[in-house]
């Protein structure tokens, strides 16, 4: 053995021994901040911790195994719309046709939402010289909801309806008013499918409370404990019949058509476009918009199939887009309100290496929350900027995957999924925050 050899053994070994110390002094701190504590003690835990430079997984306990993800699945369903949807949201097609202003839908969430002040189909039909036709696809194969919804929080905002011409947000919003002569507390409604006349006076006093029935829109006026607020109730999207009543209700003159003039396979006419993309994947990430995640996913269908259909579109992406994912998923809606959906921790690290490697860090930084932000507004806010994350939650799940730097600079990919825990949301979150804020500080 010549005089080289020795030292050059000892420094292979105390390389592969630093090598193995960071997966085992991750693995002890998960033990001791997460999976040994008692609020874990009834739940399935997997945590995938991924430094993409090297390839190589940090930690990876039952990190290929499945979980309800919640809402992490606006994550896949994010990748879709920020590769395909282009830098605008495709809103419809309009064309002129025997004196008829004619509009396909393509899905586009935002028509006639307040907050979206950019309105230009709106602007379009408003202006339109004739009457106004709205023409629907009899291609589309979706349901209004997606597979494994809890039918029965059907007077939720978050389950509003999904349809291929949204109109605010398919939602309707009830806030009390008071006739100042009287003290007569009346409803002004959003949109306002009710004249001011029409509006029911609820008598004296307002503890009240709204409801839908479950299969039409009938609204109802009940005496409840509480003092009334207000109320946001999704409506019955009907295929198009409410779309129809509330714009005729404005405009005076639109129709419903049952066929799609198409031209190579797209509808003719002039594809009109409404907000950034961007501005609403934010959105859908920052709030956990289920409604904005679930039409993004039909927007997509449209422009890759020239259909809408969530099953079709979800099928092809996971044979195409996610066809390398460690773990084939099953993936059935694109917000998380399903527990039908199941995906591994690893599958999650492996998009977000895609978004990375595709799309870049400085746009998904402006796309994901960070530390104070969102959905994280009350978690890592003393170092915030260092985590960009997608929280979900359902009852017993809790999930968090995304990006982390550590204060050496290293950017980590990270999924933690945690199902059928019995503690509070707030005490699982708040553990996970301890365990990554020490490997952000450790790295």
């Amino acid at each position: 053995m010549n005089k080289y050899s020795l030292p050059f053994v000892i420094f292979l070994i105390s390389g592969s021994l630093a090598g193995c110390s960071i997966p085992q002094a991750l693995q002890r701190k998960a033990n001791k901040e997460i999976i040994k504590q008692t609020s874990f003690q009834t739940a399935h835990v997997g945590i995938s911790i991924y430094d993409p430079s090297t390839k190589k997984y940090w930690l990876n306990y039952q990190g290929d195994k499945y979980f309800v993800p919640a809402s992490n699945i606006k994550i896949p369903t994010c990748y879709a719309a920020m590769k395909y949807l282009g830098d605008s949201l495709p809103s419809a097609y309009v064309w002129d046709s025997a004196g008829a202003c004619y509009i396909t839908p393509l899905g586009d969430p935002t028509f006639l939402l307040a907050e979206f002040d950019h309105q230009p189909l709106w602007d379009k039909m408003r202006l339109a010289d004739g009457p106004v036709v709205i023409d629907y696809s009899t291609q589309n194969t979706f349901t209004p909801y997606g597979s494994g919804w809890s039918w029965d929080d059907y007077q939720e905002a978050y389950l509003a309806e999904r349809s291929a011409f949204p109109i605010y947000g398919n939602v309707i919003s009830f806030q009390r008013k008071n006739n100042q002569l009287h003290s007569i507390p009346s409803l002004a409604l959003r949109p306002p499918f009710m004249n001011e006349s029409m509006m029911q006076q609820l008598g004296k006093g307002d503890q009240f409370q709204i409801t839908r029935s479950p299969d039409q829109n009938q609204f109802s006026i009940i005496p409840a404990a509480g003092t009334f607020r207000g109320a946001i109730l999704p409506f019955k999207t009907k295929d198009g019949v409410t779309t129809f009543q509330f714009l005729q209700d404005t405009l005076q003159r639109v129709g419903i058509a049952a066929s799609v003039q198409l031209s190579n396979g797209q509808p003719a006419g002039k594809l009109i476009y409404s907000i950034p993309t961007d501005s609403l994947l934010k959105l859908i990430m920052h709030r956990s918009d289920n409604f904005f995640a679930e039409q993004s996913l039909l927007m997509v269908s449209q422009r890759l199939l020239n259909r809408m259909s969530d099953e079709q579109l979800i099928d092809t992406l996971l044979k195409n887009d996610f066809a390398d994912l460690p773990q084939q998923p099953r993936w059935v809606d694109g917000s998380g309100l399903s527990r039908y959906n199941l995906f591994s921790p690893q599958d999650f690290v492996r998009i977000l290496e895609k978004m990375k490697d595709q799309f870049g860090m400085d746009r998904i930084k402006v796309i994901f929350p960070s530390g104070g932000e969102g959905s994280l507004t009350k978690y890592y806010k003393q170092d915030s900027g260092f985590i960009y994350a997608k929280t979900g939650t359902l009852s017993g799940v809790v999930a968090l995957s995304g990006y982390l730097y550590t204060k050496k600079g290293k950017l980590l990919l990270f999924s933690t999924l945690v199902n059928n825990h019995r503690s509070s949301t707030a005490e699982i979150r708040r553990q996970i925050e301890k365990f990554f804020t020490h490997v952000r500080a450790a790295y």
